[in-house]
């Protein structure tokens, strides 16, 4: 296993650019294969690309608030204080790698954006807490768990098509999520990666203490140093506006107020979507930070988990565009889905998912323009639309693994290169796809 790591270190060592060169790579090779491979002029893809551009906007937004507002959540004194508890209690290295994958995955599993956040920030803690720990391994398996997005409580496709109104109803209908996450196959399959992915992390540890990285020793003095000091010598202005913006009666009265029209919104029938989980993820880390001082400065270290997101999702939206107008989505699924019946569509909808994932690595995105054409070859084969649909989002959650768009969370936390640590994603990869590819033959071909 040390032989197998090193060489997709190496490789990624060798090749790999930063996240930010890797999406204008991405865009001129579809824009080449919008023009050879599909004929388009290539004004029309350069106007698709500049009109597609901004058009995730919000999205974008949506997903910025989400991740720097669930770092606030999860460095609450409430959070933090239990991850601690969590990570006093680790002392041997595969250990702590198998505690980092269990934490992203859970959480992750609970809500994609919190796992991201907390997979980073306990992986962190472990890291300065037990000594002997390869650096980039565990903040690698941290990110490992992110794949349980696809099989939980915020899968995107899942959610989207169990909602009334969604932009495939009329195809489709709607699908519940005891047809999707919560069937049996999927329960069976989250427990199978649950077991054995964080295994298969602590395996790649390595075996010679001369090829371990640690942390960096001025990491190590700032985590101390961050525990240690108050923020802002928080109390120590007794002015009036110093009161207020310390004030616990302010942000419990807002805290409330906002939970209150959660509760209001889900009695009244409303459902749960991310403009709502981000509300709850605000004023609940409102409630938990205790004052609006300290949220505010909580928030602006969360801030640096976004820049890479902000800057590069407006990138994607443009090669999500070129996909869309130039027909390039559907000459991949249709490479693919060419060969399926109705039992195999699934793993073909899986594997033409992982594909189209590198170039539109949003999942409701992704879906908008996959989604009509998996549909309509489900209806065609007489394949279950249930399966299809979940295929769709396993292949999203597996390309995920060695997608750089989302790991860059985790790499501002830990201050890390991104080939310091996709050596390791890609075996994670390989491991969790066998996983996916055997759940979905075997979920096909029972029901049929």
């Amino acid at each position: 296993m040390d032989k197998l790591a090193d060489f997709f270190t190496e490789l990624m060592r060798r090749y790999m650019p930063d996240p930010f060169v890797f999406a204008i790579g991405l865009t001129l090779l579809t824009m080449a294969l919008a023009v050879l491979a599909q004929g388009q002029a290539p004004a029309l893809v350069l106007q698709s690309w500049g009109d597609g551009f901004w058009s995730l906007l919000a999205f974008t937004a949506q997903m910025a608030v989400i991740l720097a507002m669930g770092y606030v959540l999860a460095v609450s004194s409430v959070v933090n204080g239990f991850l601690d508890r969590v990570v006093s209690r680790v002392s041997k290295p595969a250990t702590a790698i198998i505690v980092a994958t269990l934490v992203g995955s859970i959480g992750s599993y609970l809500n994609w954006g919190f796992g991201l956040v907390i997979g980073g920030i306990v992986a962190r803690k472990l890291a300065v807490h037990v000594r002997g720990v390869h650096y980039p391994l565990i903040i690698a398996a941290a990110y490992s768990g992110f794949t349980f997005y696809g099989l939980g409580l915020s899968a995107t496709i899942p959610v989207l098509i169990s909602t009334p109104g969604h932009s495939l109803e009329s195809k489709m209908g709607l699908i519940g999520l005891g047809d999707t996450i919560f069937s049996l196959p999927m329960l069976l399959t989250t427990l199978c990666v649950l077991i054995t992915l964080p295994l298969l992390n602590a395996w790649l540890h390595p075996k010679h203490a001369k090829d371990i990285v640690e942390i960096d020793p001025s990491l190590r003095r700032e985590d101390s140093v961050n525990k240690t000091s108050p923020i802002d010598t928080l109390f120590a202005d007794n002015t009036l506006a110093a009161k207020l913006n310390n004030s616990r009666l302010l942000s419990t009265v807002i805290g409330l107020l906002g939970m209150g029209y959660l509760a209001l919104h889900f009695i009244n029938g409303g459902s749960l979507d991310l403009n709502k989980i981000n509300f709850l993820i605000l004023f609940l880390g409102i409630l938990l930070l205790g004052t609006p001082r300290q949220y505010i400065a909580s928030l602006s270290e969360g801030i640096k988990t976004i820049s890479g997101i902000i800057l590069q999702f407006p990138f994607y939206a443009g090669i999500m565009a070129i996909m869309q107008s130039s027909g390039l989505v559907e000459s991949i699924s249709h490479s693919f889905v060419g060969v399926a019946n109705a039992q195999t569509l699934p793993f073909w909808g899986l594997t033409s998912s992982f594909v189209i994932n590198f170039f539109a690595p949003s999942g409701g995105g992704h879906w908008a323009i996959q989604g009509p054409f998996m549909i309509e070859a489900a209806k065609s084969l007489n394949s279950s639309l249930a399966q299809t649909s979940m295929a769709v989002m396993l292949g999203n959650a597996w390309n995920d693994l060695v997608q750089p768009f989302w790991i860059l969370p985790a790499l501002a936390l830990s201050r890390l290169r991104l080939k310091d640590v996709m050596g390791y994603t890609v075996i994670m990869m390989i491991w969790v796809g066998l996983i996916y590819i055997g759940a979905v033959l075997l979920w096909g071909y029972q029901s049929h």
